[in-house]
């Protein structure tokens, strides 16, 4: 097994190059786009360029316009969404021995990143059988995961900030799962979900559903919207889940939240808010901007102002 430490990032927040020690490998992180304030010239590039030769190899699965600049670049494995659902299939014994010895992971802090990781650990190995398909299904919420991927990820979005168990979470799977006893801390952060889960479905009583006028970024054909506003909301509430809510109800779900507007369709959908948006790269079917882009994010969205009002913009 591959001994490396292990850093978890985001494409908004990447640790300074300084920080990160030897040979890196970045896996399931995404190039940032304008929506993550400064988008990838003043985030993704700057540390790219300041790991220079230290930079072993960068495996994704998010689409981006600035794929294209690294296509003669061994070292990066890069794809859209539609290709690959998930990032673990990308870690293949071949691109792990490629990229040859590393000192330092640094991942994603979802389900797809940390068992990208353990499965890089392992040389290509999954860490059990059928993680990939639960990475697939869990990212892209289309179809069921096992029981191990269910177990997993209730802990992770139960505990969305807690490196600690990150940690365990891929030391547990990198060793494929042979130590019981984590499960129990694991577990332990699941259980935590539940109380959110309660806040959540108290919020999604409050998604209101408005027409769409045909577009064809999102298909051309007629759609209707699922709107709430969560910000009012006391305790913590479980967002994914909430976009799932709001998915049941109407083609397109829209969550607002403090200075957050996120917008999500179903994985297979052929939506894209990139293209309606005009944003560079991330998920095609689940993007977040600045609150301040609803009012015209309801406009391109084909929303009539009598609706938008009515959803109280």
């Amino acid at each position: 097994m591959i001994r490396a430490e292990l850093c978890f990032a985001t494409p908004r927040k990447l640790p300074k190059t300084n920080d990160v020690r030897g040979r890196v490998v970045v896996l399931d992180v995404a190039f940032a786009s304008e929506a993550s304030g400064g988008g990838y010239d003043k985030i993704t590039l700057p540390f790219i360029k300041g790991l220079g030769s230290r930079l072993a190899a960068w495996v994704d699965h998010h689409d981006h316009d600035k794929h294209a600049d690294y296509a003669s670049d061994p070292r990066f494995v890069l794809c859209t969404k539609a290709e690959h659902g998930a990032c673990p299939e990308m870690v293949t014994k071949e691109v792990v021995a490629r990229a040859g010895a590393v000192d330092t992971i640094v991942c994603h802090t979802d389900f797809d990143g940390l068992a990208s990781a353990a499965k890089w650990m392992r040389e290509g190995e999954e860490p059990y059988p059928g993680c990939d398909d639960d990475a697939r299904a869990i990212d892209t919420r289309i179809g069921t995961p096992g029981p191990i991927g269910i177990r997993i990820d209730r802990a992770i979005r139960a505990r969305t900030r807690d490196h600690a168990l990150f940690g365990l979470i891929v030391r547990h799977l990198a060793t494929g799962l042979s130590d019981k006893g984590l499960w129990e801390q694991i577990d332990l952060a699941a259980s935590e979900l539940a109380s959110q889960e309660v806040q959540t479905r108290e919020i999604a009583t409050r998604y209101r559903v408005v027409s769409v006028t045909p577009n064809a970024s999102l298909g051309g054909t007629p759609k209707t919207l699922a709107f709430v506003d969560a910000t009012g909301s006391h305790g913590r509430y479980d967002k994914t889940a909430l976009l799932l809510d709001g998915q049941k109800r109407a083609s397109i779900a829209v969550v607002v939240d403090k200075d957050t507007l996120t917008l999500a369709a179903p994985f297979d959908s052929g939506m894209s808010f990139l293209r309606l948006l005009g944003l560079s790269g991330g998920m095609p079917t689940l993007v977040s901007v600045q609150r301040t882009r609803l009012p015209e994010t309801l406009t391109m969205l084909g929303v009539s102002s009598a609706d938008a009002a009515a959803i109280g913009t």
